[in-house]
Order: C-alpha cells, then sequence, then structure tokens
C-alpha cells in the first residue's frame, strides 16, 4: 500500500534516493518541498521531472484536496474541509491571535469517543490519520493562508491518544529542525482521558502541552456525558494526571465545558475545586457551544462568571477560552466529519 507522501522522513527519503540510484542530495530537497506544504511533485520546481515521476508511482501526491472554505465574519477564524485520498474527510480551522496563526487540526476521521456534547461523535468514524495527513493540515493550512502557523492544538476530530503512534510520529515529524521546525512547547495535545496512554506519554517526558477534557466534577455527570468514564473513572484519570505532572514538572489543562443545568453550578466548581487542589493544574472553562440535534445548551454568563469566580476563591487557577468561529461551525465540539453537516 502506498504511503502519503508526508509520512516520510528525511531518512526513509534518504533511503529511497539510494534504492532508486538517485542523487543523496535529491531527499534534502524533496523533504523541503514537502516541509513547506507542496503535496504535489508539480510544485517541486528544481526536482527532475523522472525522479518525480518515480515519487508518484512509489507514494500518494496530490490527494490532500480543500472541499470547502469558511470564513467567520465574527473574527476571521478559517476552517478548511480536505479530502483525504481514500474519500475521508476532515476539518482543521486555523484561528488567529496577537502571537500569529494557530491550527486545530484532526486526529481522525471521526471519532468512537461518544461524548454526548460533541457534533464530531454524531457523525460516525472513518479511520485514523496517519502522521502525515496530520502534518499536512498544518503545512497545507499555513500555504493557504500565506502565513506561517505558529502554534498548533490536537483537538479537532478524534481522540488523539487513540491514534497514539501517529501522534507521536506526527510531533517527530512537525518538530524536526530539518523540517517544518515547530518547537515542541507550541504544541498542545487534548485527550477525553486515555489512562494508560496518558501514562505511556508521561514516559516520554515530552515538552508537549497536555490538555485533558474533563467537563464534571464527578463520575455521576462525567458517566452521563462521557462514555469514557466507563473505563476510566475520575479517580484512574486524575492519578494518571497526577503521574504524568510528576514525571514531567508539566502542567496539565483540565478542560471544562459549561452546559446548562449540568455541570455548572456552584457545587460543581466547588466539588471540582477539591479534587484538584494542590495539583499542578489550571482549568479551561469553555462556555459550550451548542450545533444542531444537541441536548445541550450552553451555559448563561452569569453561570460561567460565577463558576470562574468560585475556583478562584478556592485557589484553582481558571481561564475562559475564547471562543472563535461559532458561525462558521468552527469553535470547540462543533466540527463534524463530512460536507453535509458542515
Amino acid at each position: 500500500m502506498k504511503r502519503f507522501c508526508l509520512d516520510l522522513t528525511l531518512e526513509e527519503l534518504k533511503e529511497w534516493c539510494r534504492a532508486k540510484s538517485v542523487q543523496s542530495f535529491r531527499a534534502g530537497q524533496i523533504y523541503g518541498w514537502l516541509s513547506s506544504g507542496v503535496t504535489d511533485t508539480e510544485g517541486m520546481t528544481n526536482v527532475p521531472k523522472n525522479v518525480r515521476a518515480m515519487l508518484e508511482e512509489d507514494f500518494i501526491f496530490g490527494e490532500f484536496k480543500v472541499l470547502e472554505k469558511y470564513v467567520s465574519a465574527i473574527d476571521g477564524t478559517t476552517k478548511f474541509v480536505f479530502r483525504l485520498h481514500d474519500g475521508n474527510i476532515i476539518e482543521t480551522v486555523v484561528m488567529r491571535y496577537k502571537t500569529g496563526l494557530s491550527v486545530c487540526i484532526s486526529s481522525q476521521a471521526g471519532c468512537k469517543m461518544g461524548c454526548e456534547f460533541c457534533a464530531s461523535a454524531k457523525a460516525g468514524f472513518g479511520r485514523s490519520l496517519t502522521s502525515g495527513e496530520l502534518l499536512a493540515q498544518v503545512l497545507v493550512s499555513g500555504k493557504l493562508m500565506g502565513e506561517r502557523i505558529r502554534s498548533i492544538v490536537v483537538m479537532g476530530i478524534g481522540e488523539p491518544f487513540d491514534n497514539y503512534d501517529n501522534i507521536t510520529g506526527f510531533i517527530d515529524l512537525v518538530t524536526d529542525p530539518d523540517g517544518f521546525g515547530l518547537g515542541a512547547r507550541h504544541i498542545t495535545i487534548s485527550t477525553c482521558g486515555l489512562v494508560p496512554k496518558i501514562r505511556e506519554f508521561a514516559a516520554l517526558k515530552s515538552q508537549v502541552n497536555l490538555a485533558v477534557s474533563l467537563h464534571a466534577p464527578n463520575d455521576d455527570i462525567r458517566l452521563k456525558i462521557m462514555p469514557v468514564a466507563k473505563a476510566y473513572p475520575m479517580e484512574e484519570l486524575l492519578a494518571a494526571c497526577h503521574e504524568y505532572t510528576s514525571i514531567t514538572g508539566r502542567r496539565i489543562t483540565y478542560e471544562y465545558s459549561l452546559f446548562a443545568g449540568v455541570n455548572d453550578s456552584v457545587r460543581c466548581a466547588e466539588e471540582l475545586a477539591g479534587k484538584l487542589k494542590g495539583e499542578l493544574c489550571h482549568v479551561n472553562l469553555i462556555a459550550a457551544n451548542e450545533f444542531p440535534g444537541s441536548a445541550f445548551r450552553r451555559s448563561p454568563s452569569k453561570s460561567v462568571a460565577a463558576f470562574r469566580r468560585r475556583l478562584e476563591e478556592l485557589g484553582i487557577n481558571a481561564t475562559l477560552r475564547r471562543e472563535m468561529g461559532t458561525d462558521i461551525m468552527a469553535a470547540c465540539g462543533q466540527l463534524r466529519r463530512g460536507m453535509e453537516q458542515s
């Protein structure tokens, strides 16, 4: 089976050149083009046609296509709908901050986690993305925007740690100083709480940021909205998170979407603070976004403010995430797999 061009490391390209009796310096040229977001051989203007033909014979090129582009009238957030070589569809979101462009990428075409409040869970599951398909979202989005991507959040469609090997492969590719060369601290991986993979990731002692989608102060509430809680109760999850901070010395971000009448009471804030007291963490509150067919409603702004205030009174650092692209269904929890649902 052919591999996608961006799955290739520089060393693999060097080996390919040796096997094909191609001059060794061509590997660096090809890798340079790929690392700049060129995913078709026609754009590799300094590579001979015969070498380009051999590349096309052995690898997948020109198949990372933009089906749709949506631009928010509110804040300029841009959502790209990409079609992969096998017909699967993913969504990628580019946001502009004072520090530059940030891209929210998908890790899978669809999601198996089934969180009740997330649009991605309602659209079925296609497959996990390869390391190169993760990288392509960064490189191609930056190329389309005409500007270098400055930070990456893996918070789009899918559960990153359900695609663990490709996620770690992607980190290696995107941080490669001979390639895109992004610093690891400019990358954030978000998981709904796959405990074994949190422990495995901790052992890497990576500088990549870790975010954990908590969304509840206890198992009773979490079980109702996140099926993953059946496999990994909160006590087990928080123990793994504590282990992560102990091993890495890095702070964890707990993501907490606030839903009216579900998890947004002051009592919930107090219970959450009790669970997190003394931990190296901060809580990122999200005024939950609604989507057609969802039974969940956004928590009123007064409830959000009261929740945050109570957390801070109890010594838990909390921020309110700035939601972007809500008018183009590009905000947290709104991404879907498939154009008919975009």
